[in-house]
């Protein structure tokens, strides 16, 4: 049984397309991805961290998987074809999509503007759902089973109380109830749909509150473990979703959050 369970991790020889990369959760990710041996297709805006990102990961492991990098605003008419092309045409294919890239904006609902709430639904929720499409669309003609990971979180879940982030709450709703539905309509055909919802990591998106005494003592005060997540304490849970090891599992919204929505 040991013997098997190292494998069911492993995603030696896969094709990887990984939004969000750049900085963050998704630069975490990208070494996780990179370390259990995927091919990657790493993707955000800014081109010089993707280079430096891609350097870092072939110098420190090159007997791992090959990189490559795609600067790209996933928000673009075109963008989803884009990074299937890119893996398709560099590694031949896709077999995992992990749909990281994301914003929040932190005001008041009465204070919002229409333009602010539709951009954060779509960057957060239209760009998924169009790269997961694409992706999808292409494992389906090809016959090549596949996982979709969508970044989601907590406060998908559950209000965000005094956080004041309705187009992010909103959003991120909407991407674990678009998870289970798109689960449904392709599990038949051997592509699993499931989102990860990280609790408080420090990260770009979250320094605010990590650089405030507030901050942190909120986090600290409403987390049931009394602390914020540690960034390797996402790594099981992404390799989980993404690799042979979820099999059976799809449709899921798996909160890694130190029991912040049990309570």
């Amino acid at each position: 049984m040991n013997e098997q369970a190292g494998p069911l991790f492993h995603l030696t020889e896969k094709v990887v397309v990984l939004t969000g990369a750049s900085s963050g959760l998704g630069r975490r990710f990208a070494r996780v991805l990179h370390g259990v041996g995927a091919n990657l297709v790493i993707a955000a805006r800014r081109a010089d961290r993707l280079e430096e990102l891609a350097a870092e990961l072939t110098g420190d492991n090159p007997s791992a998987g090959r990189v490559a990098t795609v600067a790209i605003d996933v928000t673009g008419p075109d963008a989803a074809g884009q990074l299937v092309a890119a893996a398709v045409s560099d590694f031949g294919g896709v077999d995992v999509v992990v749909n990281n890239a994301g914003i929040s904006r932190v005001l008041p609902a009465v204070d919002d503007t229409r333009s602010g709430f539709s951009d954060e639904l779509s960057i957060n929720l239209i760009a998924p759902y169009e790269i997961g499409r694409a992706a999808a669309r292409w494992m389906i003609e090809n016959d090549r089973p596949g996982s979709i990971v969508n970044v989601g979180s907590v406060m998908g879940l559950v209000g965000g109380g005094r956080l004041r982030a309705a187009g992010y709450s909103a959003s991120k709703g909407g991407l674990h109830s678009l998870t289970r539905e798109l689960a449904s309509q392709w599990a038949r055909k051997r592509i699993r749909v499931n989102a990860l919802a990280p609790g408080w990591f420090a990260s770009e998106m979250t320094d605010e509150m990590f650089d405030s005494d507030a901050g942190r003592g909120y986090i600290e005060a409403n987390t049931p473990m009394g602390r914020p997540g540690q960034p390797h304490e996402l790594d099981g849970a992404l390799l989980f979703l993404a690799s042979d090891a979820s099999t059976y599992v799809t449709g899921q919204v798996l909160a890694v959050d130190g029991g912040w929505t049990a309570i």
